[in-house]
């Protein structure tokens, strides 16, 4: 019997466009492919390890056309909007009281601090949730085990009694080799709202 319901943010409660993104990221970095020195900083700014002032610095000194408001609009340009439905869907949740509601996302500084500026009801959202992981606060990222194990025992989560949603294929897989349930959902196919008739198996 499922007791923890653990979600991903991103393209679970609100939508991204990592496709247009990625694009974005390319045009101003006037290259066909992510160097992997790039990739690797961004990893570091998700796990809180640089500040913004160190993240933007690398990339102006690595690309020296850019500035920071376009690095900022381009890193910003994933997120789109979150449908109200959504955190309705949550606040229902909670409200019954059957699970232990815990967020897990991947994300950083400058990405929170524009959803909190773009999302009128995230302090609403946040509230619903017993336990509000970000990556960048914890110093882990998904989908590295030591995360997972945090969460785990932080919560005191049984993780046969844990689901995960996550719409990123390996983050789910990680959780799964260490005994969790997971749905891998599919953003293009499926909605956060259809858990209790996409996962019926579960509950």
């Amino acid at each position: 019997m499922i007791d923890t319901l653990i979600f991903d943010f991103g393209d679970v409660f609100i939508n991204l466009d990592k496709k247009g993104a990625h694009q974005s990221a390319l045009q101003i970095l006037r290259t066909y492919d992510i160097p992997n020195i790039v990739t690797k900083m961004n990893q570091q700014y998700e796990t809180g390890l640089i500040n913004d002032e160190i993240f933007l610095q690398f990339y102006k000194s690595h690309f020296p056309w850019l500035n920071n408001n376009l690095i900022i609009e381009s890193w910003n340009s994933m997120i789109k909007d979150f449908p109200k439905y959504r955190l309705d869907f949550l606040k229902q949740l909670k409200n019954e009281g059957h699970f232990k509601l815990i967020l897990l996302s991947n994300t950083n500084h400058i990405h929170i601090n524009y959803v909190k500026a773009t999302v009128p009801f995230y302090d609403e959202f946040k509230a619903c949730f017993d336990w509000f992981f970000l990556s960048h606060e914890i110093n882990l990222r998904k989908p590295n085990a030591n995360i997972y194990e945090f969460v785990l025992k932080t919560t005191n989560t049984n993780p046969e009694k844990a689901l995960f949603i996550d719409d990123t294929e390996e983050n789910t897989i990680a959780a799964e080799m260490l005994g969790v349930n997971t749905w891998n959902i599919n953003p293009e196919t499926d909605d956060i709202i259809e858990l209790f008739t996409k996962q019926a198996h579960l509950f």
